[in-house]
């Protein structure tokens, strides 16, 4: 026999898959888990009772992982259970933000800007109360002061930037 057959009970000299013989070896090498019929019947109960994987692999013991579990309970067919994880239609949606409505002042859409409006969004938008903020806009710039210190922060000189002295070539 050869080292990766060593603490393997079974004779697996008929096996001719390389793929098989090395998964055997990794998985039969150190760790011996058998699913014997009491783990069975205690990994069905454990199941039953709503535990996580997690909990069944830590209740199981001696080299039983989360994974053995997952697999094992899908090739005894047990039933399947939602995932804790949440997916895409049961997240929540965010409470959209609410946008200051000014009773005195007409929100500015996209067909009312001018040239010289603030074309600062406010909102999403694919949402019904998305507008501009309309202000007047600096000379030049698409924004109103406001939105202008907000959008263009300036940036001290980097010490890296600067190019040190060339050195002559001699």
């Amino acid at each position: 026999m050869g080292s990766w057959q060593e603490g393997y009970d079974e004779d697996i000299s008929n096996i001719n898959s390389l793929h098989a013989k090395y998964f055997l070896a990794i998985t039969c090498k150190g760790i011996k888990m058998a699913w014997t019929e009491d783990r069975i019947e205690k990994l069905r109960k454990l199941w039953d009772d709503g535990l996580s994987a997690s909990q069944i692999a830590k209740e199981l013991g001696e080299g039983v992982t989360r994974n053995a579990v997952i697999g094992k309970a899908h090739r005894l067919g047990l039933k399947s259970r939602p995932s804790p994880v949440k997916t895409d239609g049961e997240k929540k949606k965010a409470a959209p933000k609410k946008v200051a409505k000014r009773s005195d002042k007409k929100l500015v859409s996209l067909l009312d800007l001018t040239d010289r409006m603030c074309k600062w969004p406010h909102g999403h938008p694919g949402d019904d109360d998305f507008h501009f903020c309309g202000k007047a806009s600096e000379p030049g710039m698409p924004y109103c002061a406001g939105h202008c210190a907000e959008a263009y922060q300036a940036q001290p000189p980097r010490r890296d930037r600067r190019q040190a002295p060339r050195q002559p070539i001699m």
